[in-house]
């Protein structure tokens, strides 16, 4: 009789991990980790332009606009995957999928 609550618990198990890798590998996660790295690393390039740089381009801190920028972008893609995270698969999914395969 303990099978079947062994099975159970084997799959909550399963469902489970499949939720922490779906979060994990969310594409919002790295494209947004990526834009706020990249963001921050150019903002400090545009706060440390001399005034030679900024002249090259036509008296505007070009660095300093795109990494602002870049950074809003990232924290975007990050708020996104917060308010609407990914959910894996149910077992219902996964049996349909594998019935209109048949």
């Amino acid at each position: 009789m303990s099978e079947p609550k062994d099975f159970q618990k084997d799959v909550q198990d399963l469902e489970r991990k499949s939720a922490s890798a779906a979060r994990l590998f969310d594409v919002r996660r790295i494209i947004g980790g990526l834009f706020v790295l990249y963001g921050v690393i150019v903002t400090i390039a545009g706060f440390t332009a001399s005034d030679a740089d900024i002249k090259k381009a036509q008296d505007v801190n070009i660095n300093l606009w795109t990494g602002i920028g870049m950074l809003i972008l990232g924290l975007l893609f990050l708020l996104w995957m917060w308010l609407r995270p990914t959910q894996p698969p149910t077992a219902e999914d996964i049996a349909e999928a594998v019935a209109d395969k048949e």
